[in-house]
């Protein structure tokens, strides 16, 4: 059986093709060039060293790598950075403005919804993409389309209140003092 072999250098090898991409990130326009395997968080980690989005799956399954995609959020892992040609990508690194913190990411700290802070980056910006859709109602409906983000310290309820207070203001404390019935997890 012939097994191929791959030319990794010298007189012979080519480079493999780039392509053009115009986007803009964090509200900065981009022209790049980037292979046609370039994932859109490689892009964002690798080569603008926008290093908030996350690594932690490479599989759509956590949720660390969430961004915002013309308002739309996404899993960075799974999307090509040449799929996002001419669009408008927000990542966690644009939110604050200046020095002054997103109302989500001051809630975040309000409410310690964090603890290691490997999902926090994913976690706001999914919540902000939550907000843009408008499908939320309740804190139920919070907890069950945030649930593609992955906290492994445990922080969902800090998480939940945390978005809650920003969506909903100060209305939902009734439903977060509600008693925790004995063997359920209050998420």
């Amino acid at each position: 059986m012939d097994i191929p072999v791959r030319n990794e250098g010298g007189a012979g090898a080519q480079a493999a093709p780039r392509y053009p991409l115009s986007l803009r990130i964090n509200g900065q326009p981009y022209e790049l060039e980037v292979e046609s395997w370039v994932t859109l968080l490689d892009l964002l980690r690798e080569r603008l060293h926008l290093t908030g989005s996350k690594k932690g799956c490479d599989q759509g399954q956590c949720g660390a790598c969430t961004v915002l995609v013309d308002g739309r959020r996404i899993n960075a892992c799974l999307s090509l950075a040449l799929m996002q040609q001419g669009r408008e990508v927000l990542t966690i690194e644009g939110l604050a403005e200046g020095a002054r913190l997103h109302p989500l990411q001051r809630a975040f700290v309000a409410h310690d919804a964090l603890q290691c802070g490997y999902c926090t980056p994913g976690q706001i910006c999914s919540a902000v993409g939550l907000m843009n859709e408008g499908q939320a109602r309740c804190r139920d409906d919070l907890r069950e389309l945030m649930s593609g983000n992955v906290c492994r310290c445990g922080a969902y309820p800090q998480i939940v209140d945390a978005v809650e207070e920003v969506m909903f203001g100060s209305a939902g404390a009734e439903e977060r003092d509600r008693p925790v019935i004995v063997g359920t997890v209050p998420a």
